[in-house]
């Protein structure tokens, strides 16, 4: 699922009066260039859109609600060229709905020794006027990320990128619609959650649907037209055993898949939905559970999770969005078994079926098995081994007073033998900074069994959309230890009880 339009970050640049028309004209020049620089760099996922220079308090606070009110704005870059005196800042910022970062740069990356002269300094002084924008946003408790640097170093790029991303993804889960088929799986704990804590907390829209309600949609697709083109499009795309191949014995489950396809894309597409969970406990009226839809649909940016867990949907739809225009993949995950060795202690990932082949390493094979729960016809499926590369784990819990979010950093690797006899897609992958201390470590978290494993999205992403939430955000990395990371948890603990009031 894509936006209908390419996202918008808003580019602000602070000065005053002061210096005269000729000075700010300058400013501007060098504003653009600025915006220039970061557009050419081709390492944002949004447009930069430069802003007239800001010299006082009612145009700062009318952009910025503009940019509230600005569908297409995911965020807003503030840089003050010059010195910008704060205190005309402050009803704009306490107005400011949307994310925003504090670039603090300056246009020349080495000053010129023999010719700088006050001229200069008065028109080249962000390291004094960015000083007073930090101290007005610390003042006022504005959150922001800060990145200090020259625009040309990838770095600083980088670190833009990921707050961009970030932003998008806040964004993306702010304007969502999950639609969930059924309820939770019967007696498990941890997919339950608040939901209306959820749409205030994030803003997803998290609401039920008879399966049935589905099954009128997937009756009604057009076998000539839309399954014979669903079919053509699996037989080029994937590697089709010849069993539900046209002409093969087991064909018309085939079909039958492509019926779940055809009509979940229409439910969710008239109902402005993007994610969405199912349950093979509730299964109404379908024939298989769905299996290649959802593992397609995941593909173009849905999000999904199983067993009725609206959570884990929810958030694989964000991250999927916070990977846009990255090669490289975003699934739903489920931890199911250890190897403690011999060699490297990893884990294999997968779930009974729905795992997205954007993380796969080559073409999928598309087959049907037996599935020994749900009570249904044996479903459809793509089978493949995940591309191996370095990733990110992501499970999001619901503590009761608030949300979790917990990551784990990890190394996707091949799987150390095939596997011949395990008919669904999956990761192996060994986790950071070791099999025992991520284990031990999640378990101590709360972290849930559902997960997203993306390797398109990075730790520090997760970082600054955790603090776009306002979400506690636990990492598990290669200096993670047992104890080190218990005594985080319970300084978190004590910090959220606090922030919360009385």
């Amino acid at each position: 699922m894509t936006r209908a339009s390419k996202p918008e970050i808003w580019f602000l640049t602070g000065s005053q009066g002061l210096y005269g028309e000729e000075t700010l004209e300058q400013v501007a020049g060098q504003s653009l260039r600025i915006q220039q620089l970061l557009a050419a760099s081709g390492g944002l996922p949004a447009e930069i859109v430069g802003k007239p220079v800001l010299t006082e308090a009612s145009s700062i606070r009318r952009v910025l609600q503009e940019a509230n009110a600005d569908a297409s704005c995911v965020g807003v870059i503030a840089w003050m060229h010059t010195f910008s005196p704060a205190k005309m800042w402050i009803t704009g910022l306490d107005s400011l709905r949307k994310p925003l970062l504090h670039l603090h740069t300056q246009l020349n990356e080495a000053l010129p020794w023999s010719t700088i002269d006050m001229d200069f300094m008065n028109l080249n002084q962000a390291a004094h006027g960015d000083r007073e924008f930090g101290f007005i946003q610390t003042r006022l408790g504005v959150p922001r990320k800060t990145v200090a640097g020259h625009v040309s170093d990838p770095a600083v790029v980088a670190r833009i990128d990921a707050w961009a991303r970030a932003a998008i993804g806040a964004d993306h889960l702010r304007n969502l619609r999950l639609a969930r088929f059924g309820d939770n799986m019967r007696d498990v704990a941890v997919t339950e959650g608040d939901k209306v804590e959820a749409e205030l907390r994030f803003g997803v829209s998290v609401n039920t649907y008879g399966v049935n309600d589905l099954v009128e949609q997937v009756d009604s697709v057009s076998e000539k037209d839309t399954v014979e083109s669903l079919v053509g499009r699996y037989a080029d795309e994937y590697n089709v055993v010849p069993d539900l191949a046209a002409g093969g014995a087991r064909h018309e489950s085939l079909r039958y898949a492509a019926k779940i396809e055809a009509g979940l894309r229409k439910f969710l597409t008239d109902g402005g939905f993007g994610a969405f969970t199912t349950n093979f406990e509730d299964l109404g009226g379908l024939r298989q559970l769905p299996g290649l839809a959802v593992q397609r649909l995941m593909a173009d940016g849905y999000g999904f999770g199983g067993e009725g867990d609206w959570k884990t949907s929810a958030l694989l739809a964000a991250v999927k969005a916070m990977s846009v225009g990255k090669s490289l993949g975003t699934s739903f995950m489920e931890d199911y078994t250890y190897h403690f060795g011999p060699g490297t202690p990893k884990i294999l990932g997968a779930h009974m079926l729905e795992v997205c082949p954007s993380i796969a390493a080559a073409k999928p094979s598309c087959e049907i098995h037996a599935l020994g729960i749900g009570g249904r016809e044996d479903p459809v499926r793509l089978v493949f081994d995940a591309a191996p590369g370095p990733g990110v784990v992501l499970g999001l819990v619901d503590l009761g007073d608030r949300f979790r979010l917990v990551a784990n950093e990890i190394e996707v690797v091949a799987p150390d033998e095939p596997l011949p006899n395990l008919p669904v897609a999956r990761a192996v992958w060994e986790p950071a900074p070791s099999l025992s201390t991520s284990a031990e470590s999640w378990i101590t978290a709360g972290g849930p069994h559902h997960t997203v494993l993306t390797q398109a999205v990075g730790t520090e992403t997760l970082r600054d959309f955790a603090n776009l939430l306002g979400v506690e955000l636990l990492v598990i990395d290669q200096d993670t230890t047992p104890h080190g990371f218990a005594d985080r948890i319970r300084w978190n603990q004590a910090y959220h009880r606090l922030a919360q009031g009385f």
